[in-house]
This record gives structure tokens, sequence and C-alpha cells, in this order.
């Protein structure tokens, strides 16, 4: 009942996301401090970028290579490249990837920042960390700031992550998803495409349960 809900309370809340970004406004974490852009997804009003931020907290992480696939705002990004991680962000809208390159000169963080469908520019790099905080309501994105909410009506987002990923994955691939999206359909593209779901983290925040996943080859 309460997921239902949510599902119809969820374009409510984007247009109330929208309105607030509109100015200009930051968000800070640990003394980094990004700005949130209308044209970017807002880490402020968003649990799943929170809750990976503490998940990463407490990670030596220092002098490993580390991927956030889809950086948005970036601002978890730049707070593993200031833990001492070798970090690339990639993002498939360009606004957010000039955002971040202002934001890395502005907190001197080094880090980076590839304009990227995916993996599609990120051929023949390892990784040991792949961090992933994915759309997943299935509706078709009209532009790029959709991209960052919705994976298409059949989910294409999925299949073409999971169709690209076995060649990329690492020990610790993450990825986070909400209790409000349909994970076992999500679970199921990832078989097909010999890849596994195994629950590492779980997070209630206001009756909305979060879940962290590895992804490993099957």
């Amino acid at each position: 009942m309460f997921k239902k809900l949510k599902k119809h309370i969820f374009p409510i809340a984007k247009f109330f996301f929208d309105k607030y970004i509109v100015k200009d406004r930051n968000y800070t974490y640990e003394g980094i401090t990004v700005q949130i852009n209308e044209e970017v997804f807002p880490p402020k009003f968003t649990i799943s970028t929170k809750i990976l931020l503490e998940y990463i907290k407490p990670l030596h992480i220092t002098g490993k290579n580390f991927l956030e696939l889809g950086c948005g705002s970036g601002i978890i990004s730049l707070f593993a490249a200031s833990k001492g991680a070798n970090v690339t962000a990639s993002d498939i809208n360009q606004v957010a990837i000039d955002v971040l390159k202002e934001a890395s000169i502005t907190n001197e963080i080094s880090l980076n920042v590839v304009y990227s469908d995916l993996f599609e520019n990120l051929s023949d790099q390892h990784f040991d960390y792949i961090i992933i905080n994915p759309p997943y309501y299935p509706k078709a994105p009209q532009n790029d700031k959709e991209r960052a909410w919705f994976c298409g009506e059949d989910f294409e987002y999925f299949e073409k992550l999971f169709a690209q990923l076995p060649q990329y994955i690492s020990p610790n691939t993450w990825m986070i998803l909400s209790e409000d999206c349909e994970i076992d359909h999500i679970k199921k593209l990832a078989v097909k495409n010999g890849l596994t779901f195994e629950l590492i983290f779980e997070k209630s925040v206001v009756k909305e349960k979060n879940y962290i996943f590895s992804i490993q080859k099957s």
C-alpha cells in the first residue's frame, strides 16, 4: 500500500525538487561543497546519495581506482577522492560534467571527470570500486535531466548496463536501490547477463527501505 502510494506521490515530489533547485543552492558533506544545479540529480533530497556517502566513509580506499558511474552532482566522487582514491566520475549529462569540474577546482580535489554513456568512454580501464546509483522509474526520459530519474519504459537503462558490466566488474561493484522500485525485475535482467545480486547493506529512512547490493558474475 505504502509503495503504491509513493509511486503516485513521486511526480509531485519531483515537481517540488525541480522548483527548489531553480535557484542556485549548495550541498555540503564533510567540508566538500557542490552546487545543486537544476539540470542535475539533487543530493540534498535524495536518500540514496547520503546512504552511499555514509557507507563509503569508513572504507580504506587510498590508492584504489574508484568509479562513480552516473555521478550527478559528483559529491560521492569528490568525497572518495578526498579520501585518497583515484577517482573517475562519469555522466551522460554534460551540465553535470561541467558543474563537477568547477566543484573539483573550488574544493581543490583532483579527479578524472568523463562524459560517458555508461562505459562507452571508459574502455580498457580497471576499477577496484564501481558505485552505481541508477535511475529506476519505468518511464522514457525526455532529456538528460530526466535520465537521472527514469530508466526507460522497458528498463532499457538496466538492459544496457548489465550487458556492459561483465567486462568491467570488480569485487566491489555496488548498486543502491529502493524498495520503491521493481527490484525483482531488475535482478532478472542482471541474471540474464550472468550477474547476481548480494545484499550487503540495508537502511530504512522515513519508512522507505534502501538496499546496497554487491553485483558479481554468476
